[in-house]
């Protein structure tokens, strides 16, 4: 999957598509490119003040776009429910779920590695996916283009010593949401799956500010989060039978 090649609006024209965490770099540009596309926006994070700006700024850059934010706390399976619920209603379909929430803890080798790290891994990347699966699974279901994305990385296929929790962490996201894939698949029967779970695996994410503060970086297979929210914004342009269940790749597969 080429990431920089532009997707085509129309896929995404009148869509309503949830991102859970938006604040950060990647949120920020996804919601940027979503809402160019002419989908209709509903963002999430747990930190009110980043997601507020994150909405506004896409809102400024697309006069006329619809874009909202709510603070949810997506460890909470109710709250995610409850989210679920208010933007079918509240937009009378929900077309996507973009699954953004990350994090990173690591140590200097497989020794070194605390526990510590995987308790908050296990919260912030395991059950934060948990959560936003089970409260749209339905919802997802009920469109005519529904669509489960997962952020992963490299590091679930080829963990190294000291990234050993947030490896397993990765790892097993991915496993949930392959199983989510497999339900759409069983609901589709032999006509094939109206929804689709799918999984774009980076290396690490790279954005402008992070350039800035190591000018001479070079980011080696590294994902732009604006090639990234182009990879996001394409996941429309093809069909739920040739997506569901895809690990598509954004870095060089190790």
């Amino acid at each position: 999957m080429n990431a920089t090649d532009r997707a085509d609006s129309g896929a995404l024209e009148g869509a309503v598509v949830a991102v859970a965490g938006a604040a950060g770099p990647a949120g920020r540009a996804t919601l940027l490119r979503l809402a160019e596309a002419g989908a209709t926006v509903v963002a999430s994070d747990a930190n009110p003040e980043r997601l507020a700006e994150a909405v506004d700024a896409a809102r400024y850059a697309h006069g006329g776009a619809t874009v909202t934010g709510d603070t949810v706390d997506l460890l909470d399976p109710a709250a995610a429910r409850d989210w679920a619920f208010k933007t079918e209603k509240e937009f009378g379909r929900v077309d996507g779920l973009v699954h953004l929430v990350g994090g990173w803890r690591g140590s200097a080798g497989f020794a070194e590695t605390s526990l510590a790290d995987w308790d908050f891994l296990e919260k912030l990347l395991i059950r934060t996916v948990q959560s936003t699966s089970l409260a749209f699974q339905d919802v997802l279901g009920r469109s005519d283009r529904g669509r489960y994305v997962l952020i992963s990385a490299a590091g679930a296929s080829s963990p190294t010593a000291g990234n050993a929790a947030y490896s397993a962490s990765k790892a097993a996201a991915e496993a949930w949401t392959l199983a989510l894939a497999d339900s759409f698949r069983k609901a589709g029967g032999d006509q094939g799956p109206t929804a689709a779970a799918a999984i774009l695996v980076v290396k690490a994410l790279v954005h402008d500010a992070m350039r800035a503060e190591r000018p001479n970086a070079k980011f080696a297979g590294f994902t732009d989060v604006q090639e990234l929210a182009e990879a996001i914004a394409g996941v429309w342009d093809r069909s739920a039978g040739e997506l569901n269940g895809q690990r598509l790749w954004l870095t060089p597969q190790p």
